[in-house]
């Protein structure tokens, strides 16, 4: 038997809980929980007005009206941090037509979010130069704002 499927106010409610308890962990050890791409599928679903793919969609985690699947990738980044964070690795031979990053106050509150479109992602992926992001996927938090545009806030005018 399948569950149904959740609400957005449920998810809400569980994300909320989560977050309350990854900070306090933090806060008892310094160490992160790991609840970072959670939190950040959570709030792309909810600020761009996005479903939750089906569970162990193979390369995506949300889509929209159209069809259109994205692959959503969260930083938290904490005040004062170093601005040279990378993502974890985007998955480039799975079926997704956008990466999506969410970036998270320490608070793990989101404060951006930016999104690529696949052709650039493979062409900064697949430029020569870094070990990282050549083999293992994974490109720095600064590459990805300049081969993406912000979505969420929307940029001023």
């Amino acid at each position: 038997m399948t569950e149904p499927e959740p609400t957005l106010e449920a998810l809400g409610a569980l994300i909320s809980q989560a977050r309350e308890v990854a900070l306090a962990y933090r806060r008892h050890t310094g160490r992160p929980l790991g609840v970072t791409g959670e939190v950040g599928e959570y709030e792309a679903i909810r600020l761009l007005g996005l479903k939750l793919a089906p569970v162990r969609a193979p390369g995506f985690d949300a889509v929209d009206g159209a069809g259109k699947r994205y692959q959503v990738k969260a930083r938290c980044i904490p005040y004062g941090a170093s601005k040279a964070q990378r993502l974890g690795s985007i998955k480039i031979n799975s079926p997704w037509d956008c990466v999506l990053l969410v970036l998270l106050t320490e608070d793990l509150t989101a404060e951006a979010i930016w999104e690529a479109d696949r052709e650039a992602v493979i062409a900064a992926l697949s430029a020569p130069g870094s070990k990282a992001r050549n083999e293992r996927g994974a490109l720095a938090v600064s590459k990805f704002k300049s081969i993406g545009r912000r979505v969420w806030p929307a940029a001023e005018s």
